[in-house]
């Protein structure tokens, strides 16, 4: 007996004579899991003779040793488990994990306890993500990866304890199990659902399950060489895995980016389990699902249907992961060129839409992805398109590839417009959301605009904050997913009834570059936004609001955080930050326009928000006449810069076939804006 396994057997009886909790069942031998595998696989001859002898604890242990001896079998994420390192986030997810503090969401930080005796049911706060992801388990790798670098058996003892605890304590009801499949924000539960039935829409949601699917390939890799990985629990491990996978293959979703996921993790699935009789069966049905949705998800702009950044990226991730399990495994012919051409599509689509520093807008529900990420991002890219000149740029530094020829770019069918003056850091750009309907990730923003001056972003979208749940927590949703928190135009501060967009002029060459959009806002009111990027230098936005409809138009401004001056009189906002990136926005209405400041809050993450001003600009509507406004935008660098500006309609009154105006900034002459449809 060679040292290291002296010190795991020790380390082991520590781990169980001091055991961290006596709350967890021991495993049980699982003999279903004999009807599940196809005994008649190579190597698996001792298993079949073992089970057909009705000796099933010694067939367990001739299993677990094809296991741990089997080889042709990889996953993208773990290629060594022998040589994992861990980061010191995920070392204190792993020691807190321990002492039952799971580590669930990083919204809520500190993260909770979950009691000596696990409380799988327990909801501190009433935000249906925090209940959702603690079945995600995603303290259970980081557990199996400082274990596989210590070799103490604390970590493998807990896991298993952890693992089993978990099974016992969240029934699978298979007669109700799509009654809570639904999707973030449906299904709140009635009081006098039976709990176990109640439990089933957070424990058993095919996304969750899915997510465990995926990791659970990990943990078996990192575990399976410890003594607490016992055949018995072997028998366990294998029963539930086969039971999550055929739930998902009851219950997939209807659509969006949960049916990527899922569908992409049966993969993983059906690929690390080829033992199972019906692996082969779960691999085909998530490539079967990828090679569909990518069809029907993805525009042919490269855009993803859910129109948010953020979910956008995660499906590029999604579909890549897939390619790179076909890759190790020797099924990428099962994904076609068109496949891999679309997400060069994707990437591209998304590598224009975000900001120099490839920090994204915060449309919809994205959060705010930092240039770190997407550097490590670009060099994964650029390995899978190493003929792709612009991806080799970003992923070098500029130090090999090229950058694209163009400068403004515009993706109609998802509605995505970006006007720039250059590529560096240094470079003015605007990013504007206009598209048609969507999906859940999706706000009633259409219109909104970030704009990117001089190394800063300025009005920057609102972001989510929450997803859903109840009380506060939905209160807080509706705030920042209303219309009234976008940088956009609404009817009495209600939320938009339709977000449906057409482009009518992207006009990206030139010295004044153009963009028209239009959208039906409100069954008596449509809402057309121009925008003029005007020599490189600033914006001017005309807003016209037709329809029959009466009330008060708000055209609303998220304005940028910090220190500014503004206005009543002259209807202006000037900012006066030391960083470089200034701005001056002046709104020109017609008779009778205030402004008004109310709170205003801005959120780079789930449960993190920074506060700010949102200022509107309101005109009360009586009759059918269109309500219509200018808005210059000027980005500057000193704070103390004041440039005068004016602006006025050139034309009489609404145009449908276009719209003439006269503006002058600072010292420049004045300009004529106008287009013609």
């Amino acid at each position: 007996m060679n040292f290291h396994t002296m010190k795991r057997i020790l380390s082991l009886a520590a781990a169980i004579l001091f055991g961290m909790s006596a709350y967890a069942q021991v495993p049980q031998l699982r003999s279903e899991v004999f009807d599940l595998i196809d005994l008649e696989r190579p190597g698996m001859e001792q298993v079949k003779a073992l089970h057909a002898a009705g000796n099933d604890i010694e067939a367990a242990k001739s299993l677990l040793d094809y296991y741990k001896n089997r080889k042709g079998v990889a996953t993208p994420d773990i290629k060594d488990p022998a040589k994992v390192t861990i980061s010191e986030e995920h070392q204190k997810w792993a020691d807190d994990g321990l002492k039952h503090t799971f580590f669930v969401h990083k919204g809520y930080q500190p993260s909770y306890n979950y009691g000596e005796d696990i409380d799988w049911r327990f909801w501190p706060v009433k935000d249906n993500e925090l209940r959702w992801q603690l079945h995600r388990h995603k303290w259970f790798t980081p557990m199996g990866k400082a274990y596989r670098i210590s070799g103490d058996e604390k970590y493998a003892v807990e896991w298993t304890k952890q693992y089993i605890d978990w099974i016992r304590k969240n029934p699978y009801i298979t007669d109700k199990g799509k009654v809570f499949t639904d999707g973030p924000g449906e299904g709140e539960v009635k009081a006098d659902v039976d709990p176990d039935v109640e439990n089933m829409r957070f424990a058993w949601r095919p996304l969750e399950v899915s997510n465990r699917l995926q990791d659970q390939t990990l943990q078996f890799q990192l575990f399976i060489v410890s003594p607490a990985f016992t055949a018995e629990f072997l028998t366990e491990f294998l029963f539930n895995y086969h039971r999550h996978a055929e739930h998902i293959m009851a219950n997939y979703s209807d659509s969006g980016n949960h049916l990527l996921f899922e569908a992409q993790r049966m993969i993983y699935a059906g690929t690390f389990f080829p033992e199972f009789k019906n692996a082969e069966t779960w691999r085909k049905s998530g490539v079967e699902i990828l090679n569909r949705e990518i069809g029907v998800q993805i525009y042919d702009d490269g855009g993803q249907y859910e129109l948010c950044p953020h979910y956008h990226l995660a499906s590029i991730e999604i579909f890549i992961k897939a390619l790179d399990m076909a890759d190790l495994n020797g099924f990428r012919n099962a994904f076609p060129q068109s496949y891999i051409d679309t997400i060069e599509k994707m990437i591209m689509f998304y590598a224009n839409i975000c900001f120099p520093d490839f920090s994204n807008p915060c449309f919809s529900d994205a959060k705010l992805i930092k240039g770190k990420q997407m550097k490590t991002n670009f060099k994964k890219w650029s390995r899978l398109f190493p003929e792709n000149q612009a991806i080799k740029y970003w992923a070098t530094d500029g130090k090999k590839g090229a950058l694209p020829e163009h400068l403004s770019i515009g993706y109609p069918t998802s509605g995505f417009f970006v006007f720039r003056n250059g590529w560096g850091k240094d470079a003015l750009q605007m990013t504007v959301k206009a598209g048609p309907p969507a999906f859940w990730h999706n706000q009633p923003d259409n219109g909104t605009f970030e704009i990117w001056y001089n190394g800063r972003p300025l009005f920057q979208d609102s972001g989510s904050y929450v997803y859903a749940g109840e009380g506060e927590v939905m209160e807080w949703r509706r705030w920042f997913r209303r219309t009234a928190s976008h940088n956009t135009l609404t009817l009495n501060h209600e939320n938009i009834e339709t977000t449906d967009s057409k482009t009518l002029l992207w006009q990206p060459e030139g010295d004044v570059q153009v963009f028209v959009t239009e959208n039906q806002s409100y069954s008596n009111l449509k809402h057309r936004r121009s925008i003029f990027f005007v020599d490189g230098k600033y914006f001017v936005i005309v807003d016209e609001a037709i329809g029959d409809a009466k009330g008060v138009v708000n055209l609303h401004y998220q304005m940028p955080r910090g220190k500014s001056t503004n206005s009543r009189e002259t209807m202006h906002f000037n900012t006066e930050a030391d960083n470089g990136c200034n701005m001056k926005l002046q709104c020109f209405g017609p008779e009778g326009m205030t402004m008004k400041k109310e709170e205003g809050w801005q959120s780079p993450d789930y449960m993190k928000k920074n506060k700010r001003i949102n200022a509107s600009f309101n005109v009360k509507k009586t009759d059918n006449t269109p309500v219509r406004y200018i808005t210059v935008i000027v980005p500057k660098e000193e704070a103390g810069d004041n440039p005068s500006i004016t602006a006025k309609f050139l034309d009489k009154g609404y145009n449908a076939n276009g719209v003439k105006i006269q503006v002058k900034v600072g010292k420049d002459k004045k300009k004529t804006l106008s287009y013609t449809l």
